[in-house]
């Protein structure tokens, strides 16, 4: 397969926070850099299908056939993000090379051998008549790797600087970091280094009923318990070396009460402090073991846009570096919001060019492998 100059691809993304899917429509050049984002979009998930969602996480009654239905639901709403970016850029489907499309993450087993993200691409490329390449994680499971995080190969080709260290944190459910050293020929590494926003929005849901802690302010009326967040930080996880890989499997609700029973009657927003906290530190703590000189930070996903956070996250990188810069990714030109959905675009366009998608120094593979599968409209 092959490409032209300013080729068209659309990226979607809906990510561990369950809150709905972001799309772009963007040009590529013949060399693979993304040339111009001629649309994007979002599109939000009614509360039955997130609720559906975040029950498949755990094994259920009938969950093979409740997964089934949930992904031709999640086609639905994927084609209208299509729908929407062709409108709004004033394309048509036959403009397009393909749609790159994650799916929904529901397992998440590397050590087993398996991922799973629930997705019904054949659907997809049937209502838009737009090829669809999907199942982007398999490939490197099959070579050895975690499958994750996959974004680190495209932060490298996007946001590398000549001048400077940095380090990509995208906040979504989990918080992942791509480590980019300004040196030649230096190894980029990326991993998991937690939770991002997956156990504050599940908490404020639980108290409060609302999706998500709009700018922290919740968390800001709390005060961070210094035992609880001393248990959250005693996991196996935080001291594992990369390549490593996480999410819901491991940091869901049951897991946080189990931390909790031990620290009865704190108030609800000193919890919800003490997890923005926890995102945060460990977040710094593996920036100041794996990457100790970076000198600025670019921040996307969801958690740019939580003011609150992004502040504990500068006090906790100032502490350890009094010179580091910390920045959302609009910095460097690209939208916190836009930067996963863009890179799901640029894995389907290396899927075409028959290039890798993957770094072994991130995953653990093998070696270098093309990833996804390709569903011809």
């Amino acid at each position: 397969m092959s490409t032209s100059q300013n080729s068209l691809f659309i990226g979607l993304m809906s990510g561990t926070s369950l809150d709905g899917v972001d799309g772009i429509l963007t040009s590529f050049s013949s060399d693979g850099t993304p040339q111009q984002t001629l649309a994007s979009a979002y599109v939000e998930f009614p509360d039955a299908l997130r609720t559906e969602l975040m029950a498949l996480q755990t094994a259920g009654h009938d969950e093979i056939h409740r997964e089934a239905l949930a992904a031709h639901q999640l086609a639905e709403y994927y084609a209208e993000c299509v729908g929407t970016l062709l409108r709004e850029a004033r394309v048509t489907g036959s403009d397009v090379i393909a749609i790159g499309v994650h799916g929904q993450t529901i397992r998440h087993r590397p050590e087993a051998g398996y991922t799973r993200q629930t997705n019904n691409p054949a659907l997809l490329a049937e209502w838009t008549g737009i090829d669809v390449v999907a199942d982007f994680r398999s490939r490197d499971i099959a070579a050895g790797g975690q499958g994750a995080p996959l974004v680190p190969a495209f932060h490298r080709a996007l946001f590398s600087g000549s001048n400077e260290n940095r380090v990509v944190v995208n906040i979504g459910g989990i918080c992942n970091i791509s480590v980019l050293p300004h040196q030649a020929g230096a190894p980029v590494i990326g991993f998991d280094t937690g939770p991002g926003n997956v156990l504050m929005d599940a908490w404020i849901a639980q108290h409060n009923g609302l999706a998500y802690d709009a700018n922290g302010d919740w968390a800001k009326t709390g005060k961070m318990h210094p035992e609880l967040l001393k248990a959250l930080r005693d996991e196996a996880f935080f001291n594992a070396p990369p390549p490593k890989s996480t999410g819901r499997d491991l940091f869901h609700p049951a897991w946080l009460a189990q931390k909790l029973a031990n620290f009865p009657g704190i108030p609800s927003a000193d919890v919800q402090a003490t997890l923005a906290v926890f995102t945060a530190t460990t977040l710094s703590d593996a920036i100041k073991l794996h990457a100790p000189q970076t000198q600025a930070v670019y921040v996307c996903g969801g958690g740019a846009y939580n003011s609150y956070l992004m502040t504990l996250i500068h006090f906790a990188l100032k502490l350890h570096n009094p010179t580091i810069r910390v920045e959302s990714t609009e910095a460097l030109g690209v939208a916190p919001n836009q930067v996963e959905a863009l890179a799901f675009a640029w894995l389907a366009q290396r899927f075409y060019m028959r290039e890798p998608g993957n770094l072994p120094s991130v995953t653990g593979a093998r070696g270098l492998r093309i990833l996804g599968a390709l569903y011809p409209a």
